[in-house]
């Protein structure tokens, strides 16, 4: 029974230093502003720049704008141009 118990107390301070740092690494983040993500197309005039949010990536973001399918964000202006993006440097 008290190795039981030992297991338990370790399985349960484990856990609560996993939630710890987790909490930790999340709160490390909030706040800065994530770098911009830059897109051209070929029907599309200019660089278009987005500021990924919170759960979103350039890649995440790119995948937005080459999916025929994808509507609702407001990403280039809210354009309706889908296919032939790439992802450029911001300078």
């Amino acid at each position: 029974m008290l190795k039981y118990r030992r297991a338990m107390l370790v399985l349960g301070l484990t856990a609560a230093v996993g939630v710890i740092a987790s909490i930790a690494a999340r709160r490390s983040g909030a706040g800065e502003a994530k770098e911009p993500c830059c897109f051209t197309n070929q029907r599309y005039t200019g660089v278009c720049q987005v500021t990924p949010a919170e759960d979103e990536s350039c890649a995440s973001i790119l995948a937005y704008l080459n999916n025929p399918n994808s509507s609702g964000k407001g990403y280039c202006g809210g354009t309706s141009i889908r296919g032939g993006w790439q992802q450029v440097s911001c300078e």
